[in-house]
């Protein structure tokens, strides 16, 4: 991490886990743990059900509340779906996008991403722009090339001024829900290459800044490792998250 150039990020992804009143329980565990830890951000990417009461479970503290997807349209007969407004007006800070199980599962690929940033940011929300690689792919030699593809095309449109509300997350899709995690050399490649990538966008001074997190198996055991590269800059935490000592010992690795 170079904290003198970007903000630190460790956000939890819970998926599909909790309910409101456990999401309340955990929030309430988490936030002595993290209390004063102020050289990174926190935050909690919840489920659309949990959004309000984790916005009211975090007061108090400095945690962040996020979502875990946005659709692209303001409104319109899209059942099921939840636009940027609705995520802000609730008070969401922060939206998960082009996750890799949205991306497998849901039928998203990489032009709805980039609609679903482009929506997120122009209603004034944060989101972390997620990216990664097929075990297949790497296998392949072609990571790099997927990689900064998926990153052109999530990012087109956006401008310098709103690549500042962005983050993006490294997920080796391998490496999710696997029990595998990257080495921090290979996650520190990826999320360089991906850095590279914003320098030809968006210019050096801009790259720079963005925060670019690891999010493949995060945990407190290789944290730490993976957290001393030099271009990551946080992670986007799975089922580390769930445990409230797991993810403020991640958060102490940050800090």
């Amino acid at each position: 991490m170079r904290k003198e150039t970007r903000k630190a990020v460790i956000a939890g992804n819970w998926k599909m886990n909790m309910t409101p009143s456990q999401a309340k329980t955990l929030i309430e565990e988490l936030k002595p743990l993290v209390a004063g830890k102020n050289g990174c951000e926190v935050i909690v990417c919840v489920p659309f059900v949990d959004l309000t009461t984790a916005v009211e479970a975090v007061k108090g503290s400095d945690i962040k509340v996020g979502a875990q997807n946005v659709h692209f349209a303001d409104k319109g007969a899209y059942t099921g779906e939840i636009s940027a407004a609705m995520l802000k007006e609730v008070g969401a800070e922060y939206v998960v996008i082009g996750h890799s199980e949205r991306r497998q599962y849901f039928g998203e690929t990489d032009v709805t991403v980039n609609q679903r940033v482009t929506a997120a940011v122009r209603a004034g929300l944060k989101p972390i722009l997620c990216v990664g690689e097929l075990l297949e792919q790497r296998d392949q030699g072609i990571t790099a090339e997927i990689v900064s593809l998926q990153t052109k095309i999530a990012l087109s449109g956006i401008t310098a001024e709103e690549m500042k509300q962005i983050i993006i997350a490294y997920e080796p899709v391998w490496a999710i829900g696997t029990g595998r995690t990257a080495t921090a050399e290979q996650a520190e490649e990826v999320c360089a290459v991906i850095r590279d990538v914003l320098k030809g966008l968006y210019g050096e001074e801009i790259a720079e800044a963005v925060t670019v997190q690891y999010g493949g198996s995060m945990k407190p055991g290789n944290a730490a490792e993976l957290l001393a590269k030099t271009n990551v800059d946080g992670g986007l935490i799975g089922g580390a998250s769930l445990v409230a000592k797991d993810f403020a010992a991640i958060v102490d690795a940050a800090n």
